[in-house]
């Protein structure tokens, strides 16, 4: 991969940070730990006068590790807010600003709604980064928010030690399109939007071992917005979503799973990789934060004989703006499949199921 075409002589944006995108992530295990003591959510309506306080419910808060906060407006809409920020994954100041906006709008996506607007998060080493890779760094993540048909309406910025950018972001749905990680259904078949692999594509990238069509792949794909989510919210047949980023397939199916009361069994030949990612994984390639990850969910998951080290690596390897989770009644699969595949998500697949009973996930 050639060198950044960043500003001659500034320092690569990833040398500026100790981690990058969604591999910035603390691991889920130290993460309740910091949690633990902390409310879930406060009172629907609070503060609010009665009739008011009947309209307005918080209808999902951090009490499943869900993708996003919602709160109902009225009988027609509920508000979807999140905030998602890190440091580089890429060495390209636009790009970094496109992987991050993308990334953080998902979160809108995968809850079953559009987005209406964003507010943009930024801290920069003011005296280390030229302005000009600033810049082009907002002008990435603006180009997003354009594409994903929203402005930017302000924000905040500091000026810090490593480069950070991200969004907070608003859309809206219909409170009956609303898909919750909790509300998975024993019999559901798991639908994967995008392939996997974009951690170790990232480690690649970061030790200059990654081929211009590597780097191709990895833009593609973190920067393709997950539009189909907020039509899949549509569908009464599709019963929870998420995306899966920091915490890799296993952690994130892990979720679905814990929070629905149920076991999900994964088939690894069905998992889709993106270009080159198995042979750069076999040689070394691998994030940190997969081994984090592993440490903090791994007693949870049953793998199969034959999944090795470097497989189970790539199970928990952290996804930067990753594709959607699906899970759905298996006579509306063919239908999701369509949904994705019309809108340019030509790898989606079935990658497994949800039962009754067993491990909270599998890998077979």
């Amino acid at each position: 991969m050639q060198d950044s075409a960043s500003s001659q002589g500034a320092p690569r944006l990833t040398s500026l940070s100790h981690g990058g995108g969604c591999g910035c992530k603390i691991a889920p295990g130290i993460l309740s730990e910091l949690l633990a003591g902390i409310p879930v959510a406060g009172m629907p309506g609070a503060g609010l006068p009665g009739a008011a306080a009947q309209a307005c419910a918080l209808m999902v808060g951090a009490e499943t590790s869900d993708d996003a906060a919602v709160y109902r407006l009225n009988d027609q809409q509920a508000l979807i807010a999140t905030t998602d920020f890190f440091m580089p994954i890429v060495d390209e100041p636009y790009d970094f600003g496109r992987i991050a906006a993308a990334n953080a709008l998902s979160d809108v996506y995968a809850m079953g709604g559009s987005p209406i607007m964003a507010l943009a998060i930024v801290g920069m080493p003011i005296n280390v980064l030229p302005k000009s890779d600033i810049a082009a760094i907002l002008e990435g993540g603006a180009a997003v928010c354009t594409q994903a048909g929203i402005p930017i309406a302000g924000g905040h910025s500091i000026d810090s030690v490593e480069p950070i950018y991200g969004l907070a972001a608003m859309g809206l749905a219909h409170p009956g399109h609303i898909k919750r990680n909790a509300d998975a259904r024993a019999g559901d078949v798991l639908i994967l939007g995008k392939a996997l692999g974009v951690g170790v594509l990232s480690a690649a990238l970061k030790k200059n071992a990654l081929s211009a069509d590597g780097y191709r792949a990895m833009l593609d794909s973190t920067t393709q917005l997950n539009r189909p989510g907020a039509t899949l919210g549509g569908l009464e047949s599709v019963h929870a979503m998420t995306d899966v980023t920091g915490f890799g397939l296993l952690g994130h199916t892990l979720e679905v799973a814990r929070a629905s009361g149920l076991s999900a069994r994964l088939r690894q030949a069905d998992l889709p990789w993106l270009p080159g990612v198995r042979r750069l994984a076999a040689q070394g390639f691998i994030t940190g934060a997969s081994g984090r990850n592993w440490s903090s969910y791994g007693d949870s998951i049953v793998l199969a004989s034959g999944v090795d080290d470097t497989l189970r690596a790539l199970l928990c390897d952290p996804q930067t703006s990753g594709g959607l989770l699906v899970s759905c009644a298996p006579e509306a699969a063919a239908r999701v499949l369509d949904i994705f595949h019309s809108e340019g998500f030509g790898q989606a697949v079935v990658i497994g199921e949800l039962q009754e009973s067993g491990p909270l996930v599998q890998v077979e």
